[in-house]
């Protein structure tokens, strides 16, 4: 079992210092390019019949913005991709392209055998990557668990979960669910997890108690999985810095998803033209290779980020943070004010300009002009604080303010210390 002695879970200024190690290039200028086109094509479609109802559900999501998330995005990249292998399969092409008659509709044939590999590749590889990452997981965690019967609980109680939801995802197939509805229930059961663990994380009284004496889980590890999925949380960093490319790939496979599905329907009606399956072509080919290529950046990235730090690089990484200042402009005439609460009592509020008005308007420091480089003071009581910068004394000029507030925590002696802890 690893110490997690003097370890704290990873925090989101931390993450960002991390993933400035890793920047990732930017998608293809073909990306937006060849999904626009091949919107373009999908709504020509449109022209001569109007969509079914499922085509509209169809449509309307190819329109939407994806969801705003890592591992739901793969797993729509994997529902699309899949959609699309079903169109692929020769028994579910038009009849037309089925027997083709004529040496254009044969070409296509060919090309849709080939389209149909490069997906199957596609979907291996993010199969594969999913696992994998899974599997990362779940070792790294055990790694802080006891290596003892208990270990071996847990590892069991993982195998027969995992068999339960499978069997879950089994019934649903067997009595009809359509390929939709089998990434729809493995999602909610993603989501279900991740409450139950976030719940765990958060567990008090006599049940946290249980969860961490008698299960053995370090509060480190309840503290991680509590945070870690928080819509602000140290993966929210993850999100911004990397959500972006892959939301865009999300919706290229569905935009060609929606091309194919039209097509197939109106295959009749509106026999595609060497420059449509060209392009579509095209679009295939940029989209599974710069799919790859996210997939093999972002297993690196994953394979290499802690799930624990030090308690001092915690620090260290927050002081840089809070060394940052805020630069604005106080007009002539105006003032500028900044809120703050302060929880603890007897704390320090240390700051660069200022003047500084408490609860109950009552003035810390007086109302007259101050030098830069100014201010510090200690807090009478906890409230709410407002640091005010007034420029209204100035008729024609203005200020430029460069400002920075740090909360500093009071430091206390031997025997109130021992007084706390007793």
């Amino acid at each position: 079992m690893a110490s997690t002695e003097g370890l704290v879970p990873i925090t989101r200024t931390f993450l960002a210092s991390y993933y400035d190690k890793y920047p990732f290039d930017p998608l293809s200028d073909d990306v937006s390019r060849l999904s626009f086109e091949i919107r373009s094509f999908a709504q020509d479609l449109l022209q001569g019949l109007p969509p079914t109802q499922g085509e509209s559900l169809l449509i309307q999501e190819a329109d939407s913005q994806p969801p705003h998330k890592i591992d739901e995005n793969m797993w729509k990249n994997r529902e699309h991709i899949e959609e699309i292998l079903f169109l692929l399969e020769r028994s579910h092409w038009p009849p037309l392209l089925q027997q083709p008659s004529t040496s254009e509709v044969a070409e296509f044939a060919t090309i849709c055998g080939r389209l149909k590999d490069k997906f199957q590749r596609i979907l291996r590889i993010l199969a594969s990557f999913q696992s994998r990452n899974s599997e990362r997981v779940f070792n790294t965690v055990m790694t802080y668990m006891p290596q003892d019967f208990r270990g071996t609980l847990i590892k069991q109680q993982k195998e027969r979960s995992e068999r339960n939801k499978q069997a879950e995802v089994d019934a649903l197939v067997n009595s009809g669910g359509s390929i939709h509805d089998r990434y729809a229930l493995l999602w909610k059961q993603q989501m279900d997890r991740r409450r139950q663990l976030a719940q765990l994380g958060a567990a008090t009284g006599v049940y946290k108690t249980l969860v961490k004496y008698l299960v053995g889980v370090p509060q480190v590890l309840l503290d991680f999985i509590r945070q870690i999925n928080d819509d602000d949380g140290p993966m929210e960093e993850q999100r911004q810095r990397y959500g972006p490319p892959l939301y865009n790939l999300t919706k290229t496979v569905l935009i060609i998803r929606l091309f194919l599905s039209l097509a197939w329907q109106r295959f009749e009606a509106f026999k595609l033209n060497r420059h449509q399956i060209s392009v579509l072509e095209e679009a295939v080919d940029v989209y599974t290779s710069e799919f790859e290529r996210f997939i093999n950046f972002i297993s690196e990235v994953f394979a290499n980020s802690p799930f624990f730090i030090s308690a001092e690089d915690a620090s260290m990484f927050e002081t840089r943070k809070s060394d940052e200042y805020n630069e604005i402009t106080v007009p002539a005439g105006k003032s500028y004010e900044v809120s703050l609460a302060v929880e603890s009592i007897n704390s320090y509020i240390a700051w660069d300009f200022s003047l500084v008005q408490g609860k109950m308007n009552m003035l810390i420091l007086p109302y007259r002009r101050y030098e830069s480089d100014q201010g510090n003071f200690s807090t009478c009581m906890a409230g709410h604080y407002k640091l005010i910068w007034d420029n209204s004394y100035s008729t024609f000029f203005k200020k430029a303010l460069r400002y920075k507030v740090d909360c500093i925590p009071p430091v206390l002696d031997s025997a109130e210390s021992n007084e706390v802890e007793g």
